[in-house]
């Protein structure tokens, strides 16, 4: 996007492209299964992704399609940021922000072992959820936040049960269209006025819809405990 203007526009057939496509692949979606869940022809989609221009119908469908609430969330105008701008905006972001490499948490016993003996984890959702899918995914945040506070003294044949236990939570938030992605930091840990520190593990996990899991997290660079 190189426009020169913050005046509200709509986007151009490029813009548009460069849209239509990250969404796709953030979903693993095919130009052919996008085509089908839009009820437009593959060559359709593909114009689109080739930046060539496309009619309000056709907008709508792929908008419908992404699930946006607003069908005409592709025709509307605009504040598209200029370049200097958007840079301004990539440094601030990548100042205040580290990112992390995410790992898909497929069994009970992946995600015991990653929140074993850390020393601090952060629970998430990328995306609403139903409130009986809510309710799953607090408890296992609960079940997971408890487990590490004491994983020390489980004995290997307990810790089996407690894997046995997050398979069956793993398993319910997967009928329910949602899987897990996790990722690890460790950090340096000081008081006022001291030089020494502890170091720090944190582990991340997030709930994504399915198909649309993360590679990487972006979390706060500054860490607080209190």
């Amino acid at each position: 996007m190189t426009t020169a203007t913050t005046e509200p526009r709509q986007l151009k057939p490029e813009e548009l492209s460069t849209l239509v496509k990250a969404f796709r692949e953030a979903r693993q979606w095919s130009q052919e299964q996008l085509a089908e869940i839009a009820g437009l022809s593959t060559r359709t989609v593909q114009r689109v992704e080739e930046g060539q221009s496309s009619s309000l119908d056709t907008r709508r469908a792929l908008a419908g399609a992404f699930g946006f609430d607003d069908i005409d969330a592709f025709n509307k105008p605009y504040v598209i940021p200029t370049n200097e701008q958007m840079a301004a905006e990539k440094a601030r972001f990548e100042k205040e922000r580290v990112t992390l490499k995410a790992v898909p948490l497929e069994s009970g016993k992946q995600l015991g072992k990653l929140v074993e003996g850390t020393s601090a984890n952060m629970f998430s959702e990328a995306a609403g959820m139903p409130q009986a899918t809510e309710q799953r995914f607090a408890q296992l945040t609960d079940f997971c936040r408890e487990y590490s506070d004491c994983s020390d003294l489980y004995s290997a044949t307990d810790k089996l049960d407690v894997y046995a236990g997050l398979d069956d939570m793993v398993a319910d938030l997967a009928k329910d269209g949602f899987t897990l992605v996790g990722a690890t930091r460790e950090v340096m840990m000081k008081t006022p006025g001291s030089e020494s520190g502890i170091r720090v593990n944190i582990v991340y996990v997030v709930a994504f819809p399915k198909g649309q899991e993360a590679e990487n997290l972006a979390v706060p660079r500054a860490v607080h405990f209190g």
